[in-house]
């Protein structure tokens, strides 16, 4: 094959961090300066689900609130399967990552010279700070702005990451494949910091934007990481449903500031489902929503509710809420006039792959922060703007990482292919369309143990066919350092596609082994037939390759009687 001209990237990197959401972006920051970091991005720099988060980041910094309630909040909320320390550890660190973002300059909303609260649903306290209803992207343009400011954070955006490319005695990570400008680049290095966010993508109807397909968690399990609690599975509750119109989420500080949830009827259902009625657990609200329709809907599967903010104050949703008029006001609702119409989509995933509290995976060197990790802070199921704050706590923490020689490697030249793969492009594409579907009528927001099997099922069907597709083939037979120039127009997008079609499978592979697994309802995971908790399951489902097992959760009964938090 013919010579051709080195790759523009640098492939040598100290540190390499996939994923631009607030977990990613927050970590590259938290670096030491003199390090050369590489921020792998698959879309542009900021179109994670960190900048749709509109609620805001939950933080005990009010004088009236301390964090022992928020540990409480949090720890309740995770339904017995949450880790004591990982709590502790990151609603103690919260006032300093607060600081920290208003140093760099985030605009939260203000009453008078304090920062401004809002309550959500089951916090005991007012403690979500926030910017209006954009607080993602207030929060994901300025680290984008200070990004862009290091000199020493190359950006490298439009880029999938395929493979984990470990040592020869598969204890160490040496770097990661990546997918980029027509290229198959290997970017070499002794630590990578999976910060690709959660799979929303594997279901029918989900908050999450298109890059959502679970990326970092599916290349870590393929290298061999322990994954843990991947059948936790958050569902909210209001997500905007309208035809044609995106799942647009509607805030939990919407009902938190005094939204209604009502039906078709005008009648206020949520409390026939538990005392809190819409500031119940997102879960429980999911739920009620699900079964409400199922009693009062002939389609329940394409009908919804409505989140009616007539009792809120004009003025105050205009302030709050702006972000939300727009977007209602585009698909022709008034909020001030009428209801939104809302139902359940998945939102966020509770497992992934399983970390301390330094952010290290199960391989050495390999790390894993936000969404894609599992660090036990959520449990069985997130407490509300939990989320921007765990990327923080913990991004922070790699600050402190330490950096072991690479293993030499010697660079390679770059290669030719010509294959072009139009005509199995068809039935992947298919199956891309049709998994999500599966996903969501068996493994959503009411699980059963014969539906989970069926799916199971129809999902190996998927993985054994595309097996031996040349496309896979050429996926799965990529070797390390190995430089790949791909001469096809069309090539890198079927390529882009294939893998994170592999990828979903192999979610969807994950989640419903783990579900079967759980004979219970916790949580974000609920068997209609076994709708009860059960103390028998008070333990973590981890995955390693294709084994499963059982983990006792690190929280003991006598933990939770403490009255306080060290300083």
């Amino acid at each position: 094959m013919p010579r051709l001209k080195s790759p523009s990237i640098s492939p040598h990197f100290d540190i390499i961090v996939v994923g631009s959401g607030a977990a990613g972006l927050y970590a590259a920051l938290c670096l030491p300066t003199h390090l050369r970091v590489a921020l792998v991005t698959k879309n542009t720099i900021n179109m994670g689900s960190s900048n749709y988060a509109q609620g805001g980041i939950a933080a005990a910094v009010d004088p009236s609130d301390n964090p022992f309630l928020h540990l409480e909040d949090t720890l309740k909320a995770g339904a017995g399967l949450c880790d004591y320390e990982a709590v502790k550890f990151m609603v103690e660190n919260a006032a300093k990552a607060i600081t920290h973002l208003v140093e760099m300059g985030v605009a939260f909303d203000r009453k008078g010279e304090k920062l401004a609260m809002t309550l959500e649903a089951a916090h005991s306290r007012p403690r979500v700070l926030h910017s209006a209803d954009t607080t993602g992207r207030a929060i994901i343009d300025t680290l984008v702005a200070k990004v862009l400011e290091r000199p020493n954070i190359q950006v490298i955006s439009q880029a999938v990451a395929l493979n984990l490319w470990l040592a020869p005695q598969k204890d160490r990570v040496q770097g990661i494949s990546i997918l980029h400008e027509s290229q198959i680049q290997w970017l070499k290095s002794s630590v990578v910091v999976l910060a690709t966010g959660g799979g929303g993508q594997i279901f029918a109807q989900t908050t999450n934007p298109e890059v959502s397909t679970g990326d970092g968690v599916a290349i870590a399990w393929r290298a061999g990481a322990v994954l843990r609690d991947l059948e936790f599975f958050q569902f909210h509750p209001t997500a905007l449903t309208k035809p044609g119109a995106p799942h647009f989420l509607i805030s939990e500080a919407v009902r938190g500031e005094g939204a209604h949830l009502i039906d078709e009827t005008g009648y206020r259902f949520a409390f026939d489902y538990h005392p809190a009625g819409e500031l119940a657990p997102r879960d429980v609200v999911s739920r009620a929503i699900f079964h409400h329709l199922h009693k009062t809907s002939s389609d329940p599967t394409h009908a919804h509710v409505y989140l009616d903010l007539r009792p809120i104050d004009p003025d105050h949703i205009r302030y709050r809420f702006p972000n939300i008029i727009n977007v209602c006001q585009k698909w022709g609702i008034d909020v001030f006039q009428e209801p939104i119409p809302v139902s359940p989509a998945a939102h966020y995933w509770m497992g992934g792959v399983a970390c301390d509290l330094t952010s290290q995976t199960s391989i050495r060197g390999l790390y894993a922060i936000g969404e894609t990790s599992s660090t036990g802070v959520h449990g069985a199921n997130r407490l509300a703007s939990n989320s921007l704050l765990e990327c923080l706590v913990f991004a922070s923490q790699l600050s402190r990482i330490e950096i072991e020689p690479n293993l030499v490697a010697p660079d390679s030249d770059i290669s030719q292919v010509n294959s072009d793969w139009n005509k199995e492009m068809e039935q992947i594409e298919a199956i891309r369309q049709m998994l999500p579907s599966l996903m969501w009528e068996s493994a959503g927001i009411s699980r059963q143990g014969e539906l989970l099997n069926q799916a199971l099922y129809q999902v190996n069907r998927w993985r054994d066919s595309l097996a031996s597709f040349e496309i896979v083939e050429f996926l799965d037979n990529l070797l390390p350092n190995q430089m790949i120039e791909l001469n096809s127009t069309d090539a890198e997008e079927q390529l882009r596609i294939t893998a994170e079609t592999l990828n979903l499978l192999d979610l969807g592979y994950l989640i419903l082994k783990s579900a079967m697994s759980r004979a219970e309802s916790r949580g974000g995971h609920y068997r209609s037939d076994y709708p009860k908790t059960s103390n028998d399951w008070n333990l973590h489902t981890l995955m390693h390759s294709d084994r499963l097992w059982k983990s006792p959760t690190k929280i003991k009964p006598e933990r939770l009687k403490i009255k306080s938090i060290g300083s």
